[in-house]
């Protein structure tokens, strides 16, 4: 039985000034890795805030349908990013309304998380 696809939203490490990126891409490839081990389709859509996440983000959630979509902490945990937090949350219930929304607690944890509501 397929349990849906999940869309995974967060901040791209790349493109954050300041940041060594490497072991948050290394985390966000293993966690993507457990959807696979899951049997989970998962798309990732990576963002900079200051680079118009809200069009990427649209872009995202209407190419497919999503069964649920994890935001990531990046977005939800750094307080200058509330704003972006709750644009990210009103664009799911914009844009995918009968998504679940899950959070995860880090980039190796999304499966977890997603499959809270998956099931």
């Amino acid at each position: 039985m397929a349990l849906g696809r999940v869309l995974v939203v967060g901040l791209d490490p790349a493109r954050i000034p300041g940041w060594d990126p490497e072991p948050v891409q290394a985390a966000i490839a293993r966690g993507q890795a457990r959807f696979g081990d899951h049997g989970i389709e998962a798309d990732l859509c990576l963002v900079a805030p200051d680079e118009n996440p809200e069009a990427a983000i649209v872009e995202a959630l209407t190419r497919r349908t999503y069964a649920c979509v994890v935001i990531g902490g990046g977005i939800r945990k750094h307080e200058p990013l509330l704003g972006l937090f709750e644009k990210v949350v009103n664009l799911v219930r914009q844009h995918a309304p009968d998504a679940a929304l899950a959070f995860n607690s880090s980039p190796e944890d999304t499966a977890d998380a997603a499959l809270r509501w998956l099931r």
